[in-house]
């Protein structure tokens, strides 16, 4: 089996438009969440989140790209330009046929299905552009990715709601170590910040209408935000022989479904999740010294994952450090496990561990080290980045500091 490491990344999200803003907010703290402005916010009862201030597209393609690319496919694909710029990589011959994409978002293009709903149901227009279904479609960033970097290798999307991104890096890393790829940009995307999105949202009654309290005993939901996080993997030998410079290596992924409740998430499928990510890496539990938490800030998460990580580390939970970064960038859906990697690499390549903002009260259910409201100097060698999904599929992967 091969080793497969992080040779790239990027992102921009509530936080910061690249990798560096985002790891300075996280280490300041930083709240990413505010006022929605999008129009009708008025008619909405949730009317924070976290979004992308002042992104003008105009600013990073040209009107034919914009006629093609949804918002969740620009912030794809800015990232992705960040992320293969920093691995170096130029894709041809060989490498291009033996390299590929897979990328995670839930919605796809919802502004595209937004907009176009509004011309058709509220305007009365007869004729929506020709490039709607290549706009929406789920694929439609992947392809883009595919085509901006000549990935001729396997390109596909992850779609299973919150957990998208953990899953298309997963896949990403199974490929590569089965010697199927050299490497693969891969991540996730999401741009669900629209009226429907959030009204749609809004009849779940998980949102919370001030602030995301991860783990915080006065916790009242969760805060959606908006972004994408992509990275590149690679194989490890193949990094070493260029003298690519290496963020972290990934070793285990594990992923299992609940097969239980469409909503409720179940302490005995992110255990065994966690539980297989750390066998998959051939790691024992002592090696882990922080979890980027799923952590959204709803009641049923939060005392369901940290009884989860306890039954999984057992004496050991206690000397883990576990927190969750939604609490600054938001729940970004589908591409929130991409974001939140980049934590765990934080964290093994820089010793700086990302706070849970936000949080005021202990909870007896959530009695770990959630790192509260400031960030933390720890030397940490393993990590693990969680995500648990509506419809009861968890995905997990395992990290080393290199």
């Amino acid at each position: 089996m091969k080793r497969v490491v992080i040779t790239g990344a990027g992102t921009i999200n509530a936080l910061g438009n690249n990798v560096p803003d985002t790891l300075e907010g996280m280490r300041e703290g930083r709240l990413g969440i505010g006022p929605l402005e999008f129009p009708n916010v008025d008619r909405l009862q949730i009317k924070i989140g976290a979004q992308v201030r002042d992104y003008d597209e105009a600013a990073n393609f040209n009107r034919q790209q914009i006629a093609l690319y949804d918002r969740f496919t620009q912030f794809t694909l800015l990232a992705a330009r960040e992320a293969i710029g920093q691995a170096g990589l130029t894709f041809g011959g060989e490498l291009a046929a033996r390299a590929g994409v897979v990328l995670g978002t839930a919605a796809g293009g919802m502004n595209t299905w937004e907009d176009n709903y509004r011309a058709v149901y509220e305007e009365g227009k007869n004729r929506v552009h020709p490039f709607v279904v290549p706009r929406l479609m789920n694929n439609a960033a992947a392809s883009h990715v595919s085509m901006e970097y000549n990935l001729k290798g396997p390109s596909f999307t992850v779609s299973t709601a919150c957990a998208s991104s953990n899953h298309a890096m997963g896949q990403a890393f199974e490929m590569i170590r089965a010697g199927g790829a050299l490497a693969m940009v891969t991540g996730g995307s999401e741009a669900m910040l629209t009226f429907g999105g959030i009204k749609a949202w809004e009849g779940l009654r998980v949102m919370s209408r001030d602030a995301c309290r991860p783990f915080s005993g006065n916790r009242n939901g969760m805060v959606q935000g908006e972004g994408a996080g992509v990275f590149v993997f690679e194989e490890m030998e193949h990094a070493k022989a260029r003298g690519a410079d290496i963020l972290a290596e990934v070793s285990g992924f594990a992923m299992t479904s609940d097969a239980a409740d469409i909503v409720m998430p179940s302490q005995q499928g992110a255990g065994r999740a966690i539980a297989g990510a750390l066998k998959d890496a051939g790691m024992a539990p002592d090696e882990i010294g922080y979890i980027n938490a799923h952590g959204t800030g709803t009641a049923a998460n939060d005392k369901t994952e940290c009884a989860a990580v306890a039954g999984a580390f057992g004496a050991h939970a206690d000397q883990l450090m576990i927190s969750s970064t939604k609490s600054m960038h938001g729940h970004c859906i589908g591409g929130t496990g991409a974001v939140e990697l980049l934590a765990c690499i934080m964290a093994l390549r820089d010793g700086v561990i990302a706070p849970t903002i936000g949080y005021e009260e202990p909870d007896p259910e959530c009695a770990l080290d959630v790192v509260p409201n400031v960030a933390r100097e720890a030397r940490v060698t393993g990590a693990l980045s969680n995500a648990f999904a509506f419809g009861g599929l968890n995905a997990v992967l395992a990290l080393r500091a290199v």
